[in-house]
């Protein structure tokens, strides 16, 4: 039994469908972080769930690795084969299989991305709200539990995904979950694989759920002269019960970033980013509201974006907060990494991060969806500078210990992965042998993603 065997019985079984071609190995190993390359030692690009769960069958009689591939936008390694193996892409099960308008949910394979879906769905007045910066696909949004800039009104993928269809490590083929919007039916499992990084099964199937477009929605930026007032802004707004649909924090330096790569005229000061959706009325008189909020914490340069394609504008400056970090520095790279505390210690957390930067000659942007607690530290880095790599390393060790001090999580959306390992035994104490226990119940030979998110694995 070997990965050898392994691909010559995938490669007898489907033919073009898996390749060990050098660039498309390569391209499977790379990642956005700061791991080296690490490609597995075939890809296989599987149709449909019959086929994901023969090639899985393949793999576990001949105790081969296989790693679930979507787009390859993980910040922490998920998608690197450190122990060799089959990268299983998934990019071909990219159908959205059914949309219940009247039940306000779809039915996708797992290679459909965020924009396909929501393309689709344009002419039915529904939408998919979860936005991660990048395009993911939507089955690697669910293996990391991913987020965005709407979490704080519409939740993340653990409130939207109703219902899976899971390839075990076996090769069996279950559902978890209904279309039903509850059930008190036995465990959760449906949740138990939403976020699980393919450690325990292949997703081949997402039930997801959507929302109506709002019949008013309008967005807007503003100042503040330092970090804290922004942040206590933010929670004063939610304290309130004020129904965000966006709130992301924006510091000095990621304002500065927008202005160098995008052309923006922003002071360069801490900013927030507003967006709020309802009627007319509703959102009339929560954009008053917080305006109000705004004046009182000593905000200022309020620009409203009514118009849809300012507020698009305005949001796609958002998403491309990666081309921001590089503008300062852009040879380097960049290194990306969040935690998310509870919202009445957010301003300890960024007001640390930023004192830590200037501490340790750093160059970081900070971003975040302050409504839920969650910010990003991007840090520019020349990976062949040792002295860098080390004030890197130590920066990203100390905010993960100060997260975890106010009890908060080392990772709020990017995952676990390869680089947050360390940090699970800290954050989880001895629940993390109940999660070991069900790793090898579930994936006794652990075929599933070796090497990521247990220390153990």
């Amino acid at each position: 039994m070997s990965i050898e065997a392994a691909i010559n019985a995938i490669q007898s079984a489907y033919g073009d469908q898996i390749t060990t071609n050098t660039a498309i190995l390569d391209t499977h190993g790379q990642n956005e972080a700061y791991f080296p390359v690490t490609p597995p030692d075939a890809v296989v690009f599987p149709n449909s769930t019959a086929e994901v769960s023969e090639i899985v069958k393949i793999c576990a009689a001949n105790d081969c690795p296989i790693i679930a591939y979507g787009t390859g936008t993980s910040l922490e390694g998920h998608q690197l084969a450190i122990r060799g193996g089959i990268s299983l892409d998934m990019s071909k099960m990219n159908a959205v299989l059914n949309i219940h308008s009247e039940d306000m949910d779809a039915v996708v394979q797992p290679g459909v991305t965020r924009e396909q879906l929501n393309e689709d769905l344009r002419a039915t007045g529904l939408f998919f709200p979860v936005d991660p910066g990048a395009n993911a696909s939507l089955g690697g949004m669910t293996a990391t539990r991913a987020s965005g800039t709407t979490a704080v009104r519409y939740g993340t993928m653990r409130e939207n995904v109703l219902a899976l269809e899971v390839v075990m490590a076996d090769g069996r083929i279950i559902r978890t979950g209904t279309r039903a919007r509850k059930s008190s039916a036995g465990y959760d499992l449906t949740k138990l694989f939403v976020g699980s990084e393919g450690t325990l099964g292949i997703i081949t199937e997402i039930t997801l759920r959507l929302q109506g477009q709002p019949e008013a929605a309008s967005a807007a930026t503003c100042s503040f002269p330092d970090i804290e007032s922004a942040v206590n802004t933010v929670i004063t707004t939610i304290q309130m019960g004020i129904p965000v649909a966006r709130i992301e924090f924006v510091d000095e330096m990621m304002a500065r970033g927008f202005n160098l790569s995008q052309g923006a005229d922003l002071p360069e000061v801490p900013h927030l980013f507003v967006e709020f959706h309802g009627s007319i009325n509703g959102v009339k008189e929560q954009a008053e509201t917080f305006g109000e909020i705004v004046t009182d914490m000593g905000g200022s340069d309020f620009k409203w974006s009514s118009k849809p394609e300012d507020r698009t504008a305005l949001w796609k400056m958002r998403h491309n907060a990666y081309y921001a970090q590089k503008a300062h520095r852009p040879e380097m790279r960049v290194q990306n990494t969040d935690v998310c505390v509870p919202i009445s210690r957010l301003a300890e957390a960024v007001t640390f991060a930023r004192k830590e930067a200037e501490r340790l000659g750093l160059i970081v942007t900070m971003v975040g969806h302050t409504g839920d607690g969650n910010f990003h530290c991007g840090i520019s880095v020349n990976h062949e500078d040792k002295a860098e790599m080390a004030a890197t390393s130590e920066f990203v060790h100390n905010l993960n210990t100060l997260a975890l001090k106010l009890d908060g999580t080392v990772t709020g959306e990017h995952g676990v992965g390869i680089g947050k390992m360390k940090y699970m035994a800290e954050e989880h104490g001895d629940a993390l042998q109940i999660m070991v226990d069900i790793k090898k119940t579930l994936d006794p030979k652990n075929i599933m993603n070796p090497g990521k998110m247990l220390p153990s694995n």
